[in-house]
């Protein structure tokens, strides 16, 4: 274990460099309600009739007028968002209305309501309550709903690529793509956590523990850089852990962290250039954080950041929106009831200097495959950049619209064969008025 986490110092923004009067959303659902890049923070807030999230530049501190436009085009409210790795101004947001929708935000954010998506992606019959970017192809999207079904999106054609129908048998509480995109690792209600390889024919579960976590409520799983998966949940006994798996034996965990008897769900936010991971607890009031090694016991406590407000969700700037100057090698976004607090994580330094140490080149916004070859079967690793000058956003790509209507037999066909069970109407192809490509 390395010395230099040891002194992370966690502190919370002063009252002006908060963003205040906005009112969080109070959906009950487990995900962060909060996406931030180096451009923009999104928050999920209460809509009437509807689902709305914000978008704010990140220098729109302060207190937000109750008129700021917000992202309005879903029909029933927004269960989760996310921005996208490979273009600062395009995010996601899957909604109770049973569609993913993919938004282009202008580039220094919102004047008007924004009620029309670039493309909304129809194929699920519930609710949608995951989404996530492949992190290293462009445009590939994966959704998980309450159908208990996986979708992968090509959202440059507004294509449902792929279906994943019978893997889970109940409500998937998360879904994570390991460093490459090749592979999806799963939470879900039954208890067990599943590895998945999407594009593999026939038998797509290539690893699977069951009772993972032996209490009732909802786990979370991610994958580590090195392919391991690290997972929280709950005892019999309602204790939260820390449990981590190598997913080449899963009989039993590597080791298993009790922590206390808390009933929030516990978020893990990861960070692979430094194998520091943080949890955060949906209602805590603080922040637990443990560095990853490879040799026993794996999982090293390293610090709490308390407060004293709980949280109701969370945002995670991505490495290279941090500022290497401080010593950053985190910030996160805290939401409570009404406001948006920024809590920045240091590794206080004598020197001025670049500290290399802190800071390995990390995954930067060039994409490594188009989503074309990631269908095909093709990987590619994060295209790495250096944060030795601090990062520089490049010029914003533009995005080409191509016209085009898709209609796509697999999600038709699925469609003819499951009637819907739900309020939603069946999964219809997701005909695309303006498709696009991010150039």
């Amino acid at each position: 274990m390395s010395d230099k986490f040891r002194h992370v110092f966690g502190q919370a923004a002063k009252n002006d460099q908060c963003y205040d009067d906005i009112r969080v959303s109070r959906v009950t659902w487990d995900s962060t309600f909060c996406s931030v890049n180096p451009k923009f923070v999104a928050i999920i807030v209460e809509a009437s009739g509807g689902g709305a999230f914000l978008v704010l530049p990140l220098h729109k501190t302060g207190r937000i007028d109750k008129s700021y436009p917000s992202v309005c085009g879903h029909t029933g409210p927004v269960l989760d968002i996310e921005w996208c790795p490979h273009n600062d101004q395009v995010i996601a947001s899957g909604s109770e209305d049973c569609t993913v929708m993919v938004w282009q935000i202008p580039e220094n954010g919102l004047v008007t309501p924004m009620a029309e998506p670039v493309v909304a992606l129809e194929g699920h019959s519930k609710r949608v309550g995951i989404v996530a970017w492949h992190p290293t192809a462009r445009n590939v999207l994966v959704s998980a709903g309450c159908d208990n079904m996986i979708i992968i999106w090509n959202v440059g054609t507004g294509e449902a690529m792929i279906s994943l129908e019978d893997e889970h048998p109940d409500v998937i509480f998360s879904v994570s793509w390991n460093r490459n995109g090749s592979l999806l690792c799963t939470a879900c209600k039954d208890k067990s956590i599943r590895v998945i390889d999407p594009r593999k024919d026939g038998e797509k579960i290539i690893a699977e523990k069951e009772k993972a976590h032996d209490g009732a409520r909802p786990m979370r799983a991610i994958f580590l850089s090195d392919g391991n998966v690290l997972t929280t949940g709950f005892s019999r006994m309602s204790e939260r852990q820390l449990a981590l798996w190598n997913t080449h034996n899963m009989e039993e965990p590597m080791t298993v962290n009790e922590m206390d008897t808390s009933n929030g769900v516990l978020l893990p936010f990861y960070d692979p250039d430094t194998n520091v991971v943080y949890l955060c607890g949906k209602g805590d009031s603080s922040i637990r954080y443990f560095e990853i090694t490879d040799e026993a016991p794996y999982v090293h406590f390293l610090n709490t950041f308390s407060s004293k407000e709980p949280q109701r969700g969370m945002g995670y700037m991505p490495k290279r929106g941090l500022d290497v100057n401080k010593c950053e090698i985190a910030r996160f976004f805290k939401l409570h009831e009404r406001k948006c607090e920024p809590i920045v994580m240091t590794v206080p330094r004598k020197s001025d200097l670049f500290q290399d140490d802190l800071y390995p080149d990390t995954a930067g916004p060039d994409p490594a495959l188009e989503a074309e070859e990631w269908f095909e079967g093709k990987n590619g690793d994060p295209i790495k950049i250096s944060l030795k000058n601090g990062y520089v956003p490049s010029k914003s790509r533009e995005i080409k619209v191509v016209k085009k209507n898709i209609l796509d037999s697999k999600v038709t066909k699925n469609a003819e064969n499951s009637a819907p069970s739900s309020k939603c109407a069946t999964p219809a192809p997701s005909v695309v008025r303006d498709t696009f490509i991010i150039v």
